[in-house]
Order: C-alpha cells, then sequence, then structure tokens
C-alpha cells in the first residue's frame, strides 16, 4: 500500500435539512483504505438539483447524519487497500453515484449511495470501494469529468436503458436546460437523433442550438408545447421524451404512439395529477430514472472518448467556496455545471 497523503485533510460536512448554511469545514485526519477500497486525491467536485435535496432533507433515499456531500467528483488514486485489481496510484478516477450497482437492474441492495447514506466527493481526500471507480476519458480535465457520475450517466440511461434505445432519425424532447438536458442534447445528436429542446430563456436558445438541437421550443412563449412538439413532428410525436421538469401530462402528450419517456424527476417539487387514459391513448412507456450502473458508466465513457465529448460548464469555484458555489446552483438557474475545484 502507498502512504496517504498530506497528513490532514479538509471535508465538508452537513446533516439533511439544515439548508446550505448547515454547510461546514472540518480538519481530520485520513484513514487507510481497507479490503476493497481506494483513497482518492479529489480533484473537483460537481453540484446537480439532488445536492440541494440532500441539503433540504427532500433527498428521496436515506441520508446519514454529519454525511459529506456530492456524489460527483475526479481525481487520483493515491493509494490501494489490499486485494486492489481494478485501479492503482496515479490513475485518473472518478466513482458510480450508487457503488454497488455494476450492472443490470437496479435492486434494493444496490441502493446505498455517496453524498447521501455513504460519505461523499466534496472532500479533498475519499476513501472508496474499488468496485465503484471508473477511469476518466484522457481528453478530460478533472472538472469535465466530475460532471459525469449523476447527470450524465442519467442522461445516458434515459436514451439507451430500456433495451430499444434511439434508432438513428429518431426524434428526442428534452425538456428544460439543465445538467441532464444537456447531456441529453449532445448525447442524442451523437446518436443521430433530431432533438428538439425546450427552454423559458430566450438568451439559452441559441446556445441549445449551438450544442446540438435542431428545434428549440421556448414555453413561456409557447405555453402548450406540446403542440408546437407535435406541429415539428408532423403530428406524431417525439419517439422520446426526457422530462427532466415534472411535466408528465405534456410529456404524454408530446410522445409518439409506443413511445418512451424516461422520467427524470421535478425541479420544481410539483407533482401534479396525471390522467391515465392519456397514458392508454399513446400507449406509452413511462420509465423513472434512478441515475444508472456502472456498466452504463462505463459505455458511456466509451462514446465520450469515442467522440471527443466535452461537458458543458458554466462556474468554477475553489473549495473554500463552496458554500458560494451551492447558493449560486440554487439561484442563478446556470446553463452547464458549477463546479468546486479542490486542487
Amino acid at each position: 500500500m502507498v502512504a496517504i497523503r498530506p497528513s490532514m485533510v479538509r471535508s465538508y460536512h452537513v446533516t439533511t435539512g439544515g439548508g446550505i448554511g448547515g454547510l461546514s469545514l472540518r480538519t481530520h485526519s485520513p484513514r487507510a483504505p481497507r479490503e476493497g477500497e481506494v483513497a482518492v486525491a479529489v480533484h473537483a467536485t460537481s453540484l446537480s438539483f439532488r445536492e440541494l435535496l440532500v441539503l433540504r432533507g427532500q433527498y428521496v433515499l436515506p441520508v446519514k447524519p454529519d454525511v459529506i456531500p456530492v456524489s460527483d467528483g475526479a481525481g487520483e488514486v493515491v493509494a490501494v487497500g489490499p486485494d486492489v485489481r481494478r485501479v492503482r496510484p496515479g490513475d485518473r478516477v472518478t466513482a458510480a453515484l450508487f457503488p454497488r450497482w455494476l450492472d443490470g437492474p437496479l435492486e434494493p441492495a444496490y441502493l446505498p449511495q455517496l453524498g447521501g447514506s455513504l460519505d461523499g466527493m466534496l472532500t479533498e481526500l475519499a476513501i472508496l470501494p474499488e468496485d465503484a471507480l471508473v477511469h476518466v476519458p484522457d481528453h478530460l480535465s478533472y472538472a469535465e469529468a466530475a460532471t459525469l457520475p449523476c447527470a450524465a450517466v442519467t442522461a445516458w440511461n434515459a436514451l439507451t436503458g430500456d433495451g430499444r434505445g434511439i434508432q438513428r432519425g429518431q426524434t428526442v424532447l428534452v425538456t428544460g436546460s439543465g445538467g441532464v438536458s444537456l447531456f441529453t442534447v449532445q448525447f442524442a445528436k451523437l446518436l443521430g437523433a433530431r432533438v428538439i429542446a425546450t427552454t423559458s430563456r430566450a438568451d439559452k436558445e441559441q446556445r441549445l442550438r449551438d450544442l446540438g438541437a435542431d428545434e428549440v421550443i421556448n414555453y413561456r412563449d409557447v405555453p402548450n408545447w406540446h403542440t408546437a412538439t407535435r406541429e415539428l413532428t408532423a403530428g406524431r410525436g417525439a419517439d422520446r421524451v426526457v422530462d427532466t421538469a415534472g411535466t408528465l401530462e405534456q410529456s404524454l402528450r408530446s410522445v409518439a404512439v409506443d413511445g418512451h419517456i424516461a422520467f427524470v424527476g421535478s425541479l420544481s417539487g410539483n407533482w401534479p395529477p396525471v390522467d391515465p387514459r392519456l397514458l392508454f391513448g399513446v400507449a406509452a412507456t413511462v420509465r423513472a430514472l434512478a441515475v444508472g450502473s456502472r456498466a452504463q458508466f462505463v459505455s458511456m465513457n466509451d462514446v465520450i472518448t469515442a467522440h471527443r465529448l466535452r461537458p458543458v460548464l458554466d462556474q468554477v469555484f475553489p473549495f473554500e467556496e463552496a458554500v458560494a458555489a451551492y447558493g449560486y446552483y440554487e439561484s442563478s438557474r446556470p446553463f452547464g455545471k458549477v463546479i468546486i475545484k479542490i486542487r
């Protein structure tokens, strides 16, 4: 085993329900990795809406008291425990949000998650299970790689995880311009789809087109964006809808017969009722997502590497300004990922 340096590390801690103001920075001695564990010097972390839910006490899965938050990060392996075979010191890695979910369908035993029931990545040194680790694509910086575990894997699962996947020439409708949505636009375009995106901001319309969207619907100007989707698809509807906004009724009105809706969640926290007749009317599949497995992460990285895809970054904050980073993410509706750079 390689000795861990430095002798002291800093980590942020939070008890769920305390909000952003509950974040505290502490210094402590690191422990050595045990059998099957790896010590990773974290270089960068990335915020997602999930992190706000953890702080607010609204996350759907259990969160342990005094947890080190944030599921998404990337860094360098600095020490390995006994019998570790998949990585070695010097490797650039990130980690799957669900460390035990290696492949196949999600099962209850796989639900422990980084930055929730397990300590996360907002620390200078993370001790992680070997099985959770995924090598970083060579062309990405640590900051770019830190964006992948939650938003990117969710987007990849939304497009490919149902067993049918995207066929070239099909239409994908993406709601909003959050992290999952931006990755969905990028991936869908790489997979040969026609991409329709929605936004409420005129200043984001061209940026979505530059990222790969073929059509953009501003739902402030066109509240009935499902009607606009039908018009853009000659009445057929989108073959696949990636719903990140909890707008399931309009998604069902937008999707093609026998289409697929990947239901990511609700940024507003509202869950309006849905008439089941809409579901029968299009015979669509609605699939709720929980990020994805390590195998999906690796498959996604292969595509990212092959196409030299780069994530969209909005703002980078130093480690000491993590509270400000959370505040900016919560209030500024960024276009791209908000990064906390540790080293």
